[in-house]
């Protein structure tokens, strides 16, 4: 059996070359060559001027890849290419953009099929990352929760920060000496939650810096995330809906910048406030203190004006009142001259009248004095009369004049016999005399 020969009821085979030179010959056709192509760049990569890639095309609601093909554009074309992209998109060609590029199909026998890239149209790139950033918005819109963290209140002085950023970036550097050569002297206190900023870690690396600061927020006044400048597309990974979401809820004021001074990103709509750079997020913290400083200077120069004119009107008041005292004086003392002359004047028509009007009570006492005095003495004349016609009645010498004696014994009135012992003296005294007795016997 020879090399074209083949088995018995099928048609002569031909060789895996004369079969690919026929693909090759399929692949010339016009059709496929220069057409405009959508797809998303993968695995890009430059070698010796070339640049070698594939181009994808997935499943917008799972992900899933429906179709991939390699892709190169040569080091003469892709120069141009390559520059022209870069000044409208301010970034080169990397993995992960949505392209428009004009293709055209080649097959080599031993290498299989590749798109050459001929032209790209940055336009498309530019316009679908519009587009993505409008869906987020509208999607935040409709959530009510796009202006959330701007409804916020800034404190007055917002002094402690949580910056997020990358510790050897340019901008972060730039923030923290805006911050630090302030004229007004305001002392700030930074703490760096750090994280990427480019690339596809981005988003979920500056949402943990969020949890991170969420979990110590009672630390914080405000919370700024900044970056130096970059391309248009480093600004993919801020077009992001839970990086968008998580700020727009965030319980802290956010401030950004980014350093992008052409285009926004879904980051500066739901942040309380964004600027330009690190530098301007620097200076508009600063402005709190020195709006504060303004305002205390402009309520002590408010205070001092007020002062001095108080004092002008009280140092005018004072001369007024010290011109008055002689006259106030003499007008007092003229009145207090009359006032006493009119109390000396009635003093003496005071007295008398006083005087006779104690006269009279004392009179008038005298006379109750005299009544009371007669009456008591008139009761206890009655009184002393029936007293001393008493002691008469019961005086010893009436009882002596009716015939009986009285015997006293050293001084004692004896009224009972065992009252005497036997040599007892006893007097006995009669009507008229007594007589000296010895007792013999009980």
């Amino acid at each position: 059996m020879t090399g074209t020969d083949a088995p018995m009821g099928h048609e002569a085979a031909i060789t895996l070359l004369e079969f690919n030179r026929r693909i090759r010959d399929v692949m010339l056709s016009p059709e496929l060559q220069n057409c405009w192509v959508t797809a998303e760049t993968s695995d890009v990569r430059v070698n010796r001027g070339h640049c070698y890639m594939e181009l994808l095309q997935k499943n917008p609601d799972t992900g899933a890849t429906l179709a991939k093909a390699p892709a190169a554009a040569w080091a003469a074309t892709f120069a141009h290419l390559d520059a022209n992209f870069y000044a409208a998109t301010g970034s080169h060609l990397t993995s992960g953009m949505k392209v428009m590029v004009r293709v055209s199909a080649t097959f080599h026998e031993q290498y299989g099929i590749k798109l050459i890239i001929n032209d790209i149209d940055p336009n498309f790139t530019l316009g679908d990352m519009a587009r993505q950033r409008m869906e987020i918005l509208r999607r935040l819109k409709a959530e009510g929760i796009i202006d959330m963290n701007r409804e916020l209140g800034f404190p007055l002085v917002p002094q402690r920060i949580a910056v997020i950023s990358a510790r050897g970036a340019a901008g972060y550097g730039d923030f923290m000496r805006q911050l630090a050569d302030n004229q007004l002297g305001i002392s700030y206190y930074t703490c760096l939650f750090q994280s990427p900023m480019q690339g596809v870690n981005t988003a979920a690396g500056i949402i943990a810096a969020l949890e991170r600061i969420r979990r110590n927020e009672r630390l914080f006044d405000c919370v700024v995330i900044i970056r130096g400048g970059g391309s248009t597309t480093d600004l993919n990974s801020f077009d992001n809906y839970d990086l968008a979401a998580c700020i727009a809820r965030f319980p802290l004021p956010v401030v950004t910048g980014i350093g992008h001074d052409r285009d926004v990103t879904v980051l500066d709509y739901v942040a309380a406030k964004h600027l330009k750079t690190p530098t301007a997020v620097a200076e508009f913290i600063v402005s709190f203190g020195q709006g504060q400083m303004t305002r205390l200077t402009e309520l002590s120069n408010a205070i001092a004006t007020a002062v001095r004119k108080a004092v002008a009107a009280s140092s005018e008041h004072l001369a007024y009142v010290s011109s008055m005292i002689p006259a106030l004086a003499r007008h007092v003392a003229d009145k207090a001259a009359m006032q006493l002359e009119r109390y000396a004047s009635a003093i003496p028509q005071c007295v008398s009248s006083r005087v006779r009007g104690e006269q009279s009570l004392l009179e008038g006492a005298a006379g109750r004095i005299r009544a009371a005095v007669d009456s008591r003495m008139a009761l206890e004349k009655t009184h002393l009369g029936a007293i001393t016609d008493k002691v008469e009645l019961l005086s010893p010498r009436n009882t002596l004049n009716r015939g009986y004696s009285l015997t006293m014994c050293n001084g004692r009135i004896i009224t009972d016999a065992s009252q005497l012992h036997p040599g007892d003296t006893i007097t006995s005294h009669f009507k008229t005399g007594r007589v000296r007795s010895t007792v013999k016997q009980q």
